[in-house]
């Protein structure tokens, strides 16, 4: 594919600085790129791009007297984004049910679903239009998957559950699993049955590796637009608020509500039964043991607000130069009080 940087700057509505017949072949990044290629810069990293191979950078819309053909943009990463999807080749998935791939009874498969070989839809499960279900997928009797939903390889969705329009379930992930619910009586632990399902709202990513578990009764919902990276665990009876974005590794217990537009970074574990506010941020292994508010920046262990974690950290450094300033004080004590000083 070739386009004229004119047309790439109309495509995202971008400010054209420089040649814009400058011909666009493809798209790299910084350190890779070569004649032809568009990138993306934002700084720290404006002057790098000043130099590099690339015939053109899309940049920030008040970069000023940059040397290279220029698309202004605000959100520089955004545009990059959407023209990727441009320039990479779709991969074609045949519609239609392969001979290979097993069909229970009474399942529901829509005009324009694709079902690939050794794909397993058991009784009663619905596939709707568009839908794309890869080689090694189980989906559970009576589970639904949504329109133009992808659920890549060896993912597992558990009988009951509902996926929602556009989402994408990376390899995998099991969504549906039982929730972690027993009982102890003399030692002896005793499985409490978990008869609820996972409700995963539209255009949700599930990572690779993801854990969903369902609820012991009533759903755990996963709300529209949230993204959830590899390595997730998602306890039974959750409630995760649309527009969240949930780093690897991140454990959220059972019975959380998590309010929309929440970010969690990576490794942050979460008790059980508690409310956190929307509109938040919790820094990499950050620990929440009790309700949080809405607009919260948090971060540490226990959980404390991002300043003062910044201070806690900044005061740590000084313990050991604090400590030796003690030794040396208890010592001079200890001189007067034997009389040498």
């Amino acid at each position: 594919m070739e386009k004229t940087l004119r047309e790439l700057a109309e495509l995202v509505g971008g400010t054209l600085a420089g040649d814009g017949s400058e011909k666009i072949s493809g798209l790299s990044n910084i350190k890779m790129a070569r004649a032809g290629d568009l990138i993306f810069a934002v700084p720290p990293h404006l002057d790098a791009a000043k130099t590099c191979a690339a015939s053109a950078v899309l940049i920030p819309l008040d970069t000023e007297n940059f040397p290279k053909p220029a698309i202004k943009v605000q959100d520089p990463r955004a545009a990059f984004a959407k023209l990727l999807e441009m320039f990479t080749p779709k991969i074609k998935i045949p519609v239609g049910i392969s001979p290979k791939a097993h069909i229970g009874k009474d399942a529901k498969i829509s005009d324009g679903a694709a079902i690939m070989p050794f794909a397993v839809v058991d009784d009663g499960a619905e596939i709707k239009s568009g839908a794309i279900i890869y080689p090694h997928v189980y989906i559970g009797q009576h589970a639904t998957i949504g329109e133009d939903t992808i659920v890549y390889s060896s993912a597992t969705v558990r009988e009951f559950c509902k996926i929602g329009k556009r989402c994408v379930i990376h390899s995998s992930a099991v969504i549906g699993s039982d929730g972690f619910g027993f009982t102890t009586s003399k030692g002896v632990h005793t499985k409490v049955p978990q008869v609820g399902n996972v409700i995963i709202e539209d255009d949700v990513e599930i990572g690779a590796h993801v854990g969903i578990d369902r609820a012991a009764m009533g759903s755990t919902i996963i709300g529209h637009g949230t993204k959830i990276d590899n390595l997730v665990h998602i306890a039974h009876n959750c409630k995760i608020g649309a527009n969240c974005l949930i780093v690897a590794q991140t454990g959220i217990s059972g019975s959380t509500t998590v309010g929309d537009n929440v970010t969690f970074g990576g490794q942050v574990g979460t008790v059980g039964h508690i409310h956190i506010g929307g509109n938040s941020v919790y820094a990499a292994r950050s620990g929440i043991s009790k309700n949080m508010p809405e607009g919260f920046f948090g971060a540490g262990f226990p959980i404390q607000s991002h300043d003062d974690w910044l201070r806690h950290q900044a005061s740590l450094k000084r313990v050991p130069e604090l400590i030796e300033k003690i030794r040396h004080i208890e010592y001079e004590l200890e001189m007067i009080k034997e009389g040498y000083m």
